[in-house]
């Protein structure tokens, strides 16, 4: 039998990137067939926008409120999620996903298969 625990108050957080605003503590080292990580960001966060063509993903926002726009083009559409709600994007999606609000925004995030993909990054939307 094998198994992690990641207790809350020993979780190690750094920035995703250099540079970036969105912290991350990363979960997918104790997984075999999936990938998982929890971010937090500050308000005003915004992430890269770009479409993986292989991972299906599952975000669960924790606390705060989920901006995301989907859909390719000049005009993707905008969905506001709040505490507990989940969004399922399938492989091929476009999406960017943001913090326009006062508080920080905690999510859990999984996907599927564990490989990464081979991202196409589109234009940020301000």
């Amino acid at each position: 039998m094998g198994y992690t625990i990641f207790h809350a108050g020993e979780l190690e957080w750094h920035p995703r990137r250099e540079g970036d605003p969105r912290l991350v503590s990363e979960l997918s080292d104790a997984m075999t067939r999936s990938r998982a990580n929890l971010f937090r960001y500050p308000p005003g966060a915004i992430g890269r926008r770009h479409i993986d063509p292989i991972q299906e993903e599952v975000f669960v926002v924790l606390d705060g409120t989920l901006t995301i726009h989907m859909g390719a083009g000049d005009a993707p559409e905008q969905h506001e999620l709040g505490r507990g709600s989940v969004l399922i994007v399938q492989p091929g999606t476009a999406l960017q996903l943001s913090n326009r609000h006062d508080d920080e925004l905690r999510l859990f995030v999984y996907g599927a298969p564990p490989e990464r993909g081979e991202a196409t990054f589109l234009p940020t939307i301000e």
